[in-house]
């Protein structure tokens, strides 16, 4: 093995240790000790890597964010339609939460961000642009009424998905994200489809979602 592919490896390992950390109990609560236990490396490891653990931090939420942006890419990559798209990427990014210690960390350390001397910002940025993006798509294919606000809806809906996974862990369980996603469909897309095809995407969003609850 390579020095720069143990290098690497090295680096991949503290990362997903500090997710774990910054997972369980949040930013200001996790130590770079906590860290260095975790992964099971030296302070001298981690120190080649990061000088700090808000660089540790950003190392995550920058890992999380090209997660969720490699999701948003490989369902457009699908040619579906642009509100079909944008269901589908909520739910995959659910499925990323449930599973992916880094995307929840990633989560956390973003809604955390008053913890941090430079706050990421453009997470939520690219998102709401994405959303948009897919909602304009989606007005002139006739799936979005016209006279809807796109820049307004996209970050209504990145909000409110943004709000899910902080409520539903404390209401509920974690678990319980898909079925909180869907309600958050069903309330939305009667104000955002025509009558004649708000059934057909209600449907796919129901089915989406009792599919995922089955795989859990």
């Amino acid at each position: 093995m390579t020095r720069q592919l143990r290098a690497e490896q090295t680096r991949t390992t503290i990362i997903e240790a500090a997710a774990e950390m910054f997972d369980r109990y949040g930013y200001g609560s996790t130590s770079l000790s906590d860290i260095v236990t975790q992964g099971k490396v030296t302070k001298g490891a981690l120190y080649f890597h990061f000088a700090s653990k808000e660089g540790l931090a950003h190392a995550v939420m920058t890992l999380q964010h090209e997660l969720s942006m490699q999701e948003a890419q490989e369902v457009s990559n699908k040619n579906l339609p642009g509100l079909e798209s944008l269901i589908r990427m909520s739910y995959g990014i659910a499925d990323q939460v449930l599973r992916n210690p880094v995307t929840r960390a990633g989560v956390r350390l973003t809604l955390e961000s008053g913890s941090l001397q430079q706050p990421m910002r453009d997470p939520y940025r690219d998102w709401v642009n994405v959303t948009t993006e897919h909602l304009e798509r989606s007005v002139d294919e006739l799936d979005v009424r016209p006279g809807v606000n796109v820049s307004c809806a996209a970050q209504f809906i990145v909000s409110a998905f943004t709000g899910l996974q902080l409520v539903t862990p404390v209401l509920e369980s974690l678990d319980k994200l898909p079925l909180r996603i869907a309600d958050m469909w069903t309330t939305i897309l009667p104000g955002l489809v025509p009558p004649r095809k708000a059934a057909y995407y209600l449907n796919m969003s129901a089915t989406i979602a009792d599919g995922m609850m089955r795989e859990l």
